[in-house]
């Protein structure tokens, strides 16, 4: 199979959209950790609610679990490392998405 055709099939459409989603929020994730270094920003106004908004639903059952730290909500680190690690696990060299489609 050429690199095109494996590109074009079922299983290489969903490696692609599936890694640019996952790369898209681990991208926003890590642009809230930056907009928790500015708490003057309004995460309720334009630019910061392109962050803000997607992120906000995974956000608020980790923080019922992970409470802040000395005042610090860790909660968009693990996040990064949760959707990193699937990544990793699914899209990776030797991922089980990776690894089906050179079946």
């Amino acid at each position: 199979m050429t690199a095109f055709t494996l590109a074009m099939s079922p299983l290489g459409i969903t490696n692609l959209s599936l890694g640019l989603f996952l790369a898209l929020m681990i991208l926003l994730f890590i642009l809230r950790i930056v907009l928790t270094w500015y708490p003057q920003a309004n995460l309720n106004k334009l630019p910061f609610n392109l962050v803000a908004w997607p992120t906000e639903p995974f956000l608020i059952p980790l923080r019922k679990v992970i409470p802040p730290l000395g005042g610090v909500d860790i909660t968009p680190i693990v996040w990064v490392g949760i959707l990193s690690l699937a990544r990793e696990i699914l899209l990776g060299q030797q991922g089980i998405l990776t690894m089906m489609n050179r079946i």
